[in-house]
């Protein structure tokens, strides 16, 4: 297994931890001049969740893949924060705000693989 599929796979554990639901991971590899290779997006009810949701992400991700996030953008609304590794976007949203901006339908090319909800 390499080193990204390794840090999604932590990335998703890190989400589910915290019950984060509706779990996409959006495989680009196929697309040309994406930003990163992979989206992984997943939602919270509630801007404490979101928070706990990146918390647990970064915690994961740190452990599991030795990987920290370059940056991590929108934890003072936390209505959607994301995060940078480099090839992987993580995509933590609010359900109202997700369903807004819609990342799956704009990148509807992508590769998507749904994760079951854990519960």
């Amino acid at each position: 297994m390499n080193d990204t599929k390794i840090l999604i796979e932590k990335i998703k554990e890190g989400i589910q931890e915290k019950k984060g639901k509706n779990i996409i991971i959006a495989d680009l590899t196929s697309i040309e001049d994406t930003i990163c290779k992979y989206f992984v997006i997943c939602q919270g009810n509630s801007p404490s969740q979101v928070n706990a949701i990146v918390d647990s992400v970064k915690e994961f991700a740190r452990k599991g893949a030795d990987s920290k996030p370059t940056a991590i953008d929108g934890l003072r609304n936390a209505e959607w924060v994301a995060m940078d590794y480099s090839d992987v976007l993580v995509h933590v949203f609010l359900p109202e705000v997700r369903s807004f901006y819609n990342l799956e339908h704009l990148w509807a090319d992508a590769k998507l693989t749904q994760i079951p909800d854990l519960d």
